[in-house]
């Protein structure tokens, strides 16, 4: 039997590991594995004992991006493997996620892996990790938000740079640049996105949703309407929450940061 596309283990404190499971590949993304991986997220997404996911590639790479193998063959088309909304586009699977997904960068990332990773929420890489657009030297337009998210996650002086070349970007560079959010050593990669699982999981539940969603929203908007957007939710949700919560919730913050 073969084993499975993409791996999944659901910690008891509320996440779930996901691991791209084509290493021989370099996780490269078929049609099978897009597919088993956006399934994989929409029913981690109705699984209420979920609420944070992991995502990180099995062996030596991320993501190598689109199966250019399986492309070159005529086994699949080029708007069937990238930027077709479908029941098994997985990027857009990761954007109906209502809980934060943290991206555990293990290694290359490269185009359609590229994309995969700036659809993560907060992204922690290793020193192996490393990322490139090659778009435009494959000849295949991009569809997933490559295009906008890594202009307005580094400027789009650079974003040129990145996707009009090719080239590599490193993790440290990465990380200098403002889309990753941190390197780890490899080896403690996946204790660290557990840890910042853990962390996030310890607030207050509906607000882990409403957070992500208000910052998320408002980015996609001019500042004034996104300050707008912050303040008619804020007004909405906070009409709902009563002294005695606030109190209790309070003095569970202050006893977290007294162990500090």
């Amino acid at each position: 039997m073969n084993e499975s596309l993409v791996l999944t283990e659901i910690d008891p404190a509320g996440f779930a590991l996901v691991t791209l499971n084509r290493p021989d590949a370099l996780n490269a993304l078929s049609r099978a594995l897009m597919g088993e991986l956006a399934q994989t997220i929409d029913r981690l997404e109705a699984d209420p004992a979920v609420r944070v996911l992991i995502l990180t590639g099995a062996g030596k790479a991320f993501c190598a991006g689109l199966d250019l193998k399986e492309l070159g063959s005529g086994r699949a088309s080029v708007g069937g493997l990238d930027g077709a909304v479908t029941a098994n586009d997985p990027v857009t699977s990761l954007q109906r996620f209502s809980g934060p997904v943290i991206g555990a960068i293990n290694g290359a990332a490269v185009t359609g892996g590229f994309e995969l990773a700036l659809a993560c929420d907060v992204l922690l890489a290793s020193p192996q990790a490393r990322f490139a657009d090659t778009h435009a030297r494959v000849g295949i337009a991009p569809g997933w938000g490559l295009s906008q998210k890594l202009s307005r996650a580094i400027g789009i002086y650079r974003a040129r740079e990145v996707s009009l070349t090719g080239n590599w970007v490193s993790a440290e560079q990465a990380a200098a640049w403002g889309f990753v959010n941190r390197v780890v050593p490899a080896e403690g990669l996946l204790d660290a996105a557990r840890a910042l699982a853990r962390d996030m999981l310890s607030c207050v539940p509906e607000m882990l949703v409403r957070y992500k969603a208000i910052i998320g929203d408002g980015f996609a908007l001019p500042f004034g309407e996104g300050m707008a957007l912050e303040k008619a939710r804020s007004t909405e949700f906070n009409a709902t929450v009563g002294a005695a919560a606030v109190e209790a919730r309070r003095e569970a913050v202050r006893a977290r940061n007294r162990g500090v």
